[in-house]
C-alpha cells in the first residue's frame, strides 16, 4: 500500500521563520539520534531493551530465555546495547547483570510502543 502525502498546489516559503528553524535543528546532534534508532530497529535488541523494563536488572542468561535466543545471540546483542549506551552491567562474582543504563531509554520503548499501539487501536 502506497501512501501519497499531501502537498501544496503553492510555493510560499517564509524565509524568515525557515532559517530560525533550519538554525534550530541544525543544533540536534542527529547522526547519534541516528545510531540510537538504527540500534533499536532490530527486533531482539527491541525485545532485550523491553525485557530491561519489565524487570529492572538481568543476567544474559534470563535475557536470553526471555527473548527466546541463545546466550551468544543475547550476548552480543547486549554488547551491542552496552557500546550505544543503552545498557549498563554489574558483576556479581561470575554473574553479569545487566540494566537499563538510565530512565530516557525506558521511556522510549514506551513511548514507541504507545505510538504503535495507538495507531492499531484507530484503525
Amino acid at each position: 500500500m502506497t501512501v501519497d502525502a499531501p502537498r501544496c498546489e503553492t510555493i510560499a516559503i517564509d524565509q524568515v521563520r525557515a532559517q530560525e528553524i533550519e538554525q534550530v535543528v541544525d543544533t540536534i546532534p542527529t547522526t547519534d539520534i541516528g545510531k540510537l534508532f538504527k540500534v533499536l530497529s532490530d527486533a531482539t535488541r527491541l525485545r532485550i531493551a523491553y525485557a530491561l523494563t519489565v524487570e529492572e536488572e538481568l543476567c544474559v542468561c534470563d535475557v536470553s530465555a526471555s527473548v527466546d535466543c541463545s546466550i551468544a545471540t543475547a550476548s552480543h546483542h547486549l554488547r551491542t546495547l552496552l557500546k550505544q549506551g543503552l545498557v549498563k552491567y554489574r558483576k556479581e562474582g561470575k554473574v553479569v547483570y545487566y540494566s537499563l543504563d538510565d530512565h530516557h531509554v525506558s521511556s522510549l520503548v514506551h513511548l514507541a510502543m504507545e505510538h504503535v499501539n495507538e495507531g492499531k487501536a484507530s484503525s
